[in-house]
């Protein structure tokens, strides 16, 4: 049996168990956390480790001979412990599993540009699919409008536990999502935008509006408040730097047009998908840029022909901020695995520790979630995946998960 064929019948048996878990894994507890090796990603590797939470936290964390376990704690042990993974950028949650209208609502296509659609108003806390890539060990995501059009809506930070939306979120709107790609264009006769020149020109030109609606906005008396505009609110807080423009741009071209368009307006800017970023390496680290490199199991055709296995440890190298995400696919079962693409990074220069901080404590950090996950520290979110081997391994199997202190899996994956 083949690699790819041992792999496709792992991820149809990971379908076919979905929704198999109790209730009471969600219960209230105190749980303490042994593994072989600890990776907590604040520092080096720990041999037999414990980890300790206690009400949502992290309570300690060490080795076994210098943590003592409180008794009466339930305690979970694993060869290899790791902080819940985080994927810098999904569509989970406005994605279903079941790849039909009713479970789809990443993207939205009645106009090229609506920053003023919330991830928040379109997220499923009870979607099959996050208990999927929570099984996997993923406990955070920054999940989102799909990219496909040159605007598509505001991103947002979540936890893969929760009943609600309210319950789950960290971040309510952490980015506005845009694509500056092919994938964006509208090859139809008379639709926008036709072309890269237009493209850029209608975002431009959006962001212009929005400088002027906020000159007015701040000079007006305090008795007459113009008139809201959600798109152009959208869009001012991308200008005063609150919150940054998440763009998916492949083509080396595309990602130069994105480069200049955080010039212009002085904006943050987030590189996503970046096939070709290798090209433009020494401009994206002077600009500061940091990087959600697409999945690098992709399909290499289209803008992405030129994509590399190479390309995280080529921009690791170059002191590029990376981090690295699942994505999001048009079929079944609609997102990839992070820890496969991790691995492939893994395998093809990042070391196992850059490879894992990728999709902890890196993708944390640039996400701007750090203080609360993205490694096993004293006073962070209880956030804690277990593996019963190494968790680049495709035989190995994501035994349990844990997060903020509750235990929301413990079957093995």
């Amino acid at each position: 049996m083949t690699f790819g064929t041992r792999l496709r019948l792992r991820l149809v048996l990971g379908v076919a168990v979905l929704g198999s878990i109790p209730a009471a894994e969600m219960a209230a507890g105190q749980v303490a956390v042994r593994g072989k090796t600890v990776y907590t990603m604040a520092g080096p590797a720990i041999r037999d480790g414990v980890v300790v939470l206690q009400d949502g936290k992290i309570a300690a964390v060490g080795p076994a001979t210098d943590v003592s376990i409180p008794e009466g704690m339930r305690v979970l042990s694993a060869e290899v412990v790791t902080p819940g993974l985080v994927d810098a950028h999904t569509t989970v949650g406005l994605t279903g599993i079941f790849n039909q209208p009713h479970d789809q609502d990443q993207i939205e296509r009645s106009a090229p540009i609506q920053p003023e659609l919330r991830a928040i108003d379109a997220y499923n806390a009870h979607e099959e699919l996050i208990r999927w890539v929570r099984s996997f060990g993923v406990t955070t995501m920054h999940t989102a409008h799909a990219p496909g059009e040159l605007v598509s809506g505001q991103t947002m930070i979540v936890k893969t536990a929760g009943n609600t939306v309210g319950e789950a979120v960290l971040v309510e709107t952490a980015a506005i999502a845009a694509t500056v790609s092919p994938r964006a264009i509208k090859r139809e006769r008379g639709k926008s935008p036709g072309t890269r020149g237009k493209l850029m020109a209608m975002i431009r030109s959006d962001l212009i509006k929005a400088q002027e609606y906020r000159q007015k906005r701040g000079a007006v008396k305090e008795d007459k408040t113009p008139d809201r505009n959600l798109r152009l609110d959208a869009f001012v807080r991308v200008l005063d730097r609150e919150i940054p423009l998440m763009v998916t741009a492949n083509h080396v071209q595309d990602i130069d047009a994105t480069l200049r368009l955080a010039r212009e307006f002085n904006i943050r800017v987030w590189l996503d998908g970046a096939s070709e970023s290798y090209l433009m390496m020494d401009e994206l680290k002077a600009a500061g840029i940091p990087v959600f490199i697409h999945p690098l199991m992709v399909r290499a055709f289209g803008e992405m022909k030129n994509m590399s296995f190479e390309t995280p440890a080529k921009l690791k190298r170059a002191g590029v901020a990376l981090a690295l995400q699942s994505g999001y696919e048009s079929y079944v079962p609609k997102t990839r695995v992070l820890l496969f693409e991790a691995a492939i990074a893994a395998a093809n220069g990042l070391s196992f520790e850059e490879a894992l901080g990728a999709i902890t404590r890196d993708a944390a950090r640039i996400l701007g979630v750090d203080d609360r996950v993205g490694s096993l520290e004293v006073g962070k979110d209880g956030d804690v995946a277990l593996y019963d081997g190494d968790p680049f391994e495709y035989t190995s199997h994501c035994v349990g998960v844990v997060i903020e202190g509750q235990v929301v899996h413990d079957k093995p994956r």
